[in-house]
This record gives C-alpha cells, structure tokens and sequence, in this order.
C-alpha cells in the first residue's frame, strides 16, 4: 500500500509539472499502477469477476478512459509512445512462451503439438460454417458475413490478420484500405471479447467439473509441470541471479532467432521463436537448471507484467469508438455464434480423442483472439497461461492459414 500510494503521487506530479516521460524507468510505474487497479476492479465484479472480467477490465477501461478523455494526455502520449517503441509486448510473449514451453514435459509437446491442429481445423470448419449461416439468416448476406465478420474474427488479431486482410482486400476489390480496416477490426475486437469471457466459463466449469481439464496439461496422465527428477526450483532456498538472467537471455536469443527464421522464410517471428524453443526442449540442449530458472522468469511475467502490458494495450491499440460502433444485434449474433460453435467444436472434438476438453476448449478460444495480446486475455481469464505455445498456434499459425486461403479465393472470385 505505502507503494502504490507513492506511485499514485508520483504520477499526479509529474503530469502536474510537464510531460510524463516515455522511458521505460517511469512507464514500468505507471502501466503497473493502473493496470492492477483496472484487473483489481475486475476480479471485484460480481459473478463477472469469476469469468475473466479482471482481463477484459484491463483492456477496456483504459479504452473507455481514452476516449472519454478522463486520461491525461500526458499519460496517453507517453503510453502511446512507449508501446511503438520499446516492443515490449514480444518481450513479454518471449519469456512466456519459453518458459512454458521448458515447463512442459517432452513427450507432451510432441503429442500434443500434433494433436492440438485436428480439434482446430474442425472448429474452424464448423465456425465458418454456422457464422456464415447465421448471418445470412439475418439479412447480412453470405460475402459479407463470411469475409467482413467471420473470417476477421480467426484471422489471428491486428497485425497479423486485419492489416493483411484490408491490404488484400484494397488490392483485390479495390475498395480504401482504411475503409476496410474500419470495417474489420471492430469483429476483431469484439471476437476477442467473446473469447475471453467464453475462457472465463471455461475455467468455472474446470473448478465445478474437475474430470473434465488438466489445468494447463491438454493430454491425461502426463505431468506438464517440470518433472521433478530433473529440475531445479530456484525458489527453494537461495535465488540464482545469474541463472534467472541467464534464462532471461535464453528466451531473447530464441526471438532473436524468430527474427532471423521471419527475414529468411517469412515466418512470424513468434512462431518461429516457438519452433525454435520446442527444438531445443526435444533435444535436451539446456540444463535442469536452466529448466528451472525459465519457469521462474515465466512465473514473474504471468503475475506480474499481464495487466500492465494490457492496460498498455487499450490505450494504444483499442479504439473505444470503433469497438462500440460494431455493437448491433445481428453482428453480435453471428460473433458469439461464430466463437461459440469454434470453442465447443475444439471441445468435444478434443474429448472424443481422449484430451482434456476444457483446456483444448480453451487454446480455441484463442483462435478468435486479437493476436498475442488476445491469447494473454484470454489465457488470463481461464487461469492457465501455461498453454501459450498451443495459444500461439491456435493465432499465429491458424490466422495465417485463414487469411492466405481468404484472399486467394477471393483474388479467383474477383478473377472470375
């Protein structure tokens, strides 16, 4: 309390005696004050703060705050600028995805990574489906519904699905990509929304069903967690500093690596870190130790960094005006419809092959997320941030393949 007090002073100060600084030493405060308070504020909703309203309180409130200018501009400018420049959100899906992927055990990755596309594509054929369907019903038309709402809300977010979306569509339909950016990314949003709240069901229906998940494991009786026999906890006893930064280090090579795989093959430079991290997870080329002090940095960011980074989020990237303007009944319906039929697929697909339902459930949540800071909402909400590699997956991967399908049937449609 005495901190949080002094940072709210603070803050007030500064932005009464000029511009708030956008460097990292005073943007750390200022996204950890109000992001805690927004998740605080969420996780003390009635029945809403049960089923991830802490997630989408930190999201959408800044947004709300923004736009009804109740924000300093000195703090908005300063936010804004530090999100462009400091990439802190990939720092962030570095250290999560690492050390997830470390925590998990060897022979889970390589079942479940196979595993995890078949309860994806089904839900994705099937959301497609009834979406479409349901659009057309209420008088939105099946072109519309299906390119305009459907395919934006499992395009894989912002800058991977609804920038390339609107690019393709300006240069095959020759319509202004800003129009139709305006037009897709409200789904996007409100897709990732649905999403979160549907992971909040989710995780109550884990607690009040506990045969139905794993917590976080997709496949029964493997341990995801580390095994006990060859980690090290660094928590127990004396804290390794060296080896906590050098685990640190370790998940910013692997994106380095992303980077480098992105230049040479085009591939997203996520998904090329989580290939990467999973490689050297199969192949044994870290140490118990270094095992154990990445599940350590990873349980600091999952506590720590989420609300921060999405407080940043909805004041730099989640315009409140567009996201209320795509609040009419018939979009509404064929967006819970859309993710709902997508969600429950994944789930009794990943039953009937003996999987953990709910938790598959959950990784097709992410499959209508807003891109990585979707899977973070949405895998806060469920309480099982372990899943993140499959998350990325269910985004990157499947929002890839969605928009490069999308547009090449419609570049035959346009043709034609």
């Amino acid at each position: 309390m005495p901190l949080f007090i002094m940072a709210a002073a603070l803050i007030v100060a500064l932005c009464l005696t000029g511009e708030l600084p956008s460097q990292i030493t005073t943007m750390v405060v200022v996204l950890g004050f109000f992001g805690f308070v927004c998740g605080e504020i969420g996780k003390r909703l009635p029945v809403l703060g049960k089923i991830g309203a802490a997630a989408i309180c930190a999201t959408f409130i800044p947004s709300a705050m923004v736009y009804y200018h109740l924000l300093p501009a000195s703090i908005v400018d300063s936010t804004k600028a530090f999100y462009k420049s400091s990439g802190i959100l990939y720092l962030y899906i570095s250290c999560i995805i690492v050390g997830s992927i470390f925590s998990m055990d060897r022979k889970t990755i390589m079942r479940g990574f196979l595993r995890i596309f078949i309860p994806m594509l089904c839900g994705e054929i099937v959301g497609a489906i009834v979406g479409t369907t349901v659009g057309t019903l209420l008088g939105l038309g099946s072109f519309n519904t299906l390119f305009f709402i459907v395919l934006p809300i499992m395009a894989g977010g912002v800058g991977e699905g609804a920038i390339p979306l609107s690019i393709g569509f300006h240069e095959i339909m020759h319509i202004e990509q800003g129009v139709a950016f305006a037009r897709i990314i409200p789904m996007v949003m409100l897709g990732s929304l649905t999403a979160i709240l549907t992971a909040g069901i989710l995780n109550h229906l884990g607690k009040r069903k506990p045969h139905l998940t794993g917590e976080g494991r997709l496949l029964p009786g493997e341990q995801e967690e580390i095994s006990s026999s060859t980690s090290i906890n660094p928590l127990k006893g004396a804290i390794d500093v060296t080896g906590l930064a050098s685990a640190a280090m370790m998940a910013l090579l692997l994106y380095m690596v992303g980077i480098l795989g992105q230049r040479l093959v085009g591939l997203p430079a996520p998904v090329g870190m989580l290939f990467a991290a999973v490689l050297v997870k199969l192949t044994q080329a870290v140490s118990p130790q270094m095992t154990g002090n990445a599940n350590v940095v990873y349980k600091f960011f999952q506590t720590s960094v989420t609300y921060p980074i999405l407080f940043m989020v909805g004041v730099a990237i989640t315009p409140w005006e567009s996201l209320m303007a795509a609040f009419t009944v018939s979009n509404l319906i064929v967006i819970i419809s859309t993710v709902l039929s997508l969600v429950a697929t994944g789930f009794f697909v990943g039953k009937k092959m003996g999987m953990h339902p709910v938790d598959v459930a959950v990784v097709s949540c992410c499959q209508s997320g807003q891109g990585g800071t979707g899977d973070v909402a949405i895998l806060t909400a469920a309480n099982r941030m372990v899943l993140m590699p499959f998350a990325q997956i269910a985004t990157r991967i499947g929002g890839a393949i969605n928009v490069t399908l999308a547009l090449v049937v419609l570049s035959h449609f346009f043709t034609f």
